[in-house]
């Protein structure tokens, strides 16, 4: 090829994507290089200056290594925090991206000795550079040393986070864990006790079950245990703590009544992610059921293992329907996309809790129900959301409705003989309009 035309090739990209409808969020690697550790290759910042592009060790010349990767750049030096800057300016102006999400950000907020800052000069200039004022800027807010600042994260206004407590809190409920109902209620309404306090929105929240680290959606409810033996350190790498279930048998089954239970507990995840408040972002392939085997670090995995088989998508087109229909909902009603929290606006919108009585939630240790009713203007629908993670079906008592404005059923996803979801605007009225019997391990959405 001619020499820059990668470049081309890219800006033909972002203008095709912005042309559909698609912002384009790049992913950024600021914490680390690929010269691994002090006796690594010299091919880019060792040959510069060491000691400027490099948190190391003064007296013994090793490196801080808080990025897993070997090396950690000492990204709050002046002339470090220019290159990132410079580097971040090009893509917006050159390259017209939208954002970016910065891989491993607490290390971006680390002193030359790895000192945890309180207001770290780089996220500052990033938040504040005139040139970035209009991108998402999102924080993988935590390092491979243990430094965790989900909630924390130093934000300055502007920076939205990986909210790794949803991902946690939401795998814990729906695997049946115990005590996890008021925690619950906080994720689905925009997590305030993590961003409420300095002044952040729901939609600083990016919410998400999987991502390209860990197990894909199909493997969360596939695998108890993380199988990694083909990258060739005898299962060591990637993370134990996976808080997945394999619902009868570790890995493939063709017992009919564990592939419906985990095809069940998929369309569970996805409805509590897509409709809950903040941002929901999704992995690659999980609405067509890609998996992994069992591999919950599959980076090196350059093959089958780990790429999209666009096969998957005939295979498992009613899952693929399922995604569509919640995304679809998500953007019909602004309810579910709200821009402050609860109580902070002029109560034109009311979010109330109920448990299998109105009123009544039961936010005991016990407890694995939830409801959850969203209501705004007079002339918008109002949705109730049922999150029932026991394995016992149980009648749930509905709000009043009126006889020109019934409750309609939009998912409910234990059906499989007339489909788990509808189109948005095609729900069909309940029969019933006092009460609705949810089966075991499912969720329920009404709209009104």
């Amino acid at each position: 090829k001619r020499p820059g035309e990668q470049l081309r090739e890219f800006k033909a990209m972002v203008k095709a994507l912005h042309k559909a409808g698609i912002e384009v969020i790049l992913d950024v690697v600021f914490n680390h290089t690929g010269e691994g550790n002090e006796q690594g290759r010299t091919i880019s910042m060792r040959g510069l200056d060491n000691s400027i592009y490099y948190i190391v060790d003064p007296d013994t010349g090793e490196y801080a290594n808080y990025s897993g990767c070997g090396n950690t750049v000492n990204c709050n030096h002046p002339v470090v925090r220019d290159l990132i800057i410079d580097a971040l300016c090009y893509w917006v102006t050159e390259m017209h991206v939208d954002g970016f999400r910065f891989d491993l950000a607490s290390i971006l907020g680390r002193g030359p000795d790895g000192e945890v800052l309180t207001n770290p000069p780089l996220l500052e200039r990033i938040a504040g550079n005139p040139v970035l004022a209009n991108t998402k800027l999102i924080a993988e807010a935590w390092d491979a040393a243990g430094l965790y600042q989900v909630g924390t994260f130093p934000n300055f206004g502007r920076w939205a986070e990986w909210n790794g407590k949803f991902r946690d809190d939401l795998r814990r409920f729906i695997r049946g864990d115990l005590a996890m109902i008021p925690v619950l209620a906080t994720r689905l309404a925009g997590s305030s006790d993590l961003y409420q306090d300095d002044g952040r929105a729901p939609y600083h929240s990016i919410n998400f079950i999987t991502s390209h680290d860990g197990f894909t959606l199909a493997d969360l409810v596939s695998y108890t245990e993380k199988h990694n033996e083909g990258n060739g350190e005898y299962n060591a790498d990637g993370d134990n703590h996976n808080l997945s279930a394999n619902h009868g048998v570790e890995g493939p089954s063709e017992d009919p009544a564990i592939r419906a239970l985990r095809d069940k507990q998929v369309r569970n995840f996805a409805s509590l992610l897509i409709l809950a408040h903040g941002v929901p972002m999704l992995l690659a392939g999980d609405e067509m059921g890609r998996s992994q085997q069992g591999n919950n670090n599959a980076w090196c995995q350059d093959n089958a293992l780990s790429w999209i088989d666009w096969g998957d998508l005939e295979s498992n087109r009613e899952r693929f329907t399922f995604f569509r229909h919640l995304i679809a909902f998500r953007q019909q009603h602004a309810l579910l996309r709200p821009r402050h929290f609860e109580g902070e606006e002029s109560g034109d919108r009311c979010l109330t809790w109920h448990g299998f009585r109105l009123h009544k939630p039961d936010w005991s240790a016990t407890s694995q129900s939830l409801a959850m009713h969203l209501q705004g203007t007079a002339d918008e629908a109002q949705i109730y959301l049922i999150a029932h993670a026991s394995t016992k079906a149980t009648e749930f008592a509905l709000p009043d409705a009126s006889s020109d404005k019934p409750w309609r059923r939009f998912v409910d996803t234990s059906l499989t003989v007339e489909g788990p979801s509808c189109s948005p605007g095609e729900e069909v009225a309940l029969q019933d309009q006092k009460s609705y019997r949810v089966a075991g391990q499912s969720v329920v959405v009404l709209v009104r």
